[in-house]
């Protein structure tokens, strides 16, 4: 599925929509550039699940846990990592186990240890620095989202 979005806002409406058949246990892989819009994708599908709390890129702690929502929350940034094994030292195995979505920005970093997670690519475009390109790839479920 390709969404093609013009703002902030939008990019968090879709998240929002994605957040509705986010089940426990899923692991969303994000692809793109520096502020390509991935938080704010993280945004709206902490909205959709209900969070409280404000969501801010986790640059500098690796991850923020978010667990006012019908689901944990658990956002990650690997910019800072360089391979599995530094996942793994953070505790990733611990964080699946607790049966909330992890989102995990720079995910190309640690692309080995995500098989099966839902890959969204999110893509300024060369001509409009406003819009984006949102490409989700990772099953039926995320096929017909309502968009």
């Amino acid at each position: 599925m390709q969404i093609t979005t013009s703002c902030a806002e939008q990019t968090e409406h879709v998240g929002e929509a994605v957040s509705n058949v986010l089940r426990p246990g899923d692991v969303i892989a994000y692809f793109g550039s520096l502020g390509a819009g991935k938080t704010a994708f993280t945004r709206g599908i902490a909205r959709g699940l209900g969070v409280k709390e404000t969501v801010t890129s986790p640059t500098y702690t690796i991850v923020n846990e978010y667990l006012s929502g019908r689901l944990p929350l658990f956002h990650f940034d690997m910019y800072r990592l360089h391979s599995e094994d530094d996942l793994f030292d953070i505790g990733w195995e611990d964080y699946l186990d607790r049966g909330g979505v992890c989102a995990v920005e720079w995910s190309e970093n640690v692309a080995s240890a995500l098989a099966g997670a839902v890959r969204i690519t999110i893509e300024k475009d060369d001509s409009d620095p406003m819009l984006r390109h949102i490409t989700i790839e990772g099953g039926e479920r995320f096929a017909h989202l309502g968009l």
